[in-house]
């Protein structure tokens, strides 16, 4: 299969492609499809049922796989290459720890608002790219749940468009989180509620 890669998305090596549990999917558009019924079942779990640990190495490996684990046979793997985007592969389950306990010490001592520890951890885990595919979704996704579930606070609006094709939303989306790199928060507190 011959995947075209929007801007700023990460592209799978051939072994990880390999990876493709439905054999049957042939284009971007029914890979695309598939993924979102996946990821639209992980949503109902995630919201729903019982208190969960969202701020630890288990649970954001388990989310990844109730969201494409029934399309990649690596879902909730970490990545095993090294990538255009993220920290060295050996590096993620550390640095993933000290973002958990990094963002648990911020609620606690209330280091920022709400939404700052929202939109921080979300661009951490981002830079971090602990998974060979589908971090952006998967960090928007955990970030809605530590918004919901532990900040008491509603989702982000994300820009209001597609941010999984290109566009000018994914394009602000992308230049936000690219000033946060920078350690300039200021793009992206605001893309995330507009």
């Amino acid at each position: 299969m011959d995947l075209e890669y929007s801007e700023g998305a990460t592209p799978l090596d051939v072994d990880e492609a390999q990876g493709l549990r439905l054999t049957h999917i042939t284009t971007r558009s029914e890979l695309d499809v598939w993924e979102q019924r996946n990821i639209d079942q992980a949503v109902v779990w995630a919201f729903g049922g019982r208190k969960r640990d969202i701020l630890s190495e288990p649970f954001i490996r388990q989310l990844h796989k109730r969201m494409l684990g029934d399309v990649w046979s690596w879902a909730g793997d970490f990545r095993k290459t090294d990538k255009n985007i993220g920290v060295p592969k050996e590096r993620v389950g550390i640095e993933l720890r000290k973002l958990c306990d990094d963002v648990k010490y911020w609620i606690e001592h209330e280091s920022f608002g709400a939404d700052e520890i929202a939109a921080r951890f979300h661009h951490r885990l981002v830079f971090i790219h602990p998974f060979s595919n589908g971090n952006g979704r998967h960090a928007r996704l955990i970030t809605d749940l530590l918004l919901e579930k532990e900040l008491g606070l509603t989702h982000f609006s994300w820009g209001g468009g597609s941010l999984n094709s290109s566009g000018e939303c994914r394009d602000q989306y992308i230049a936000a989180l690219r000033a946060a790199d920078r350690g300039d928060y200021t793009l992206l507190k605001v893309f995330v509620r507009s």
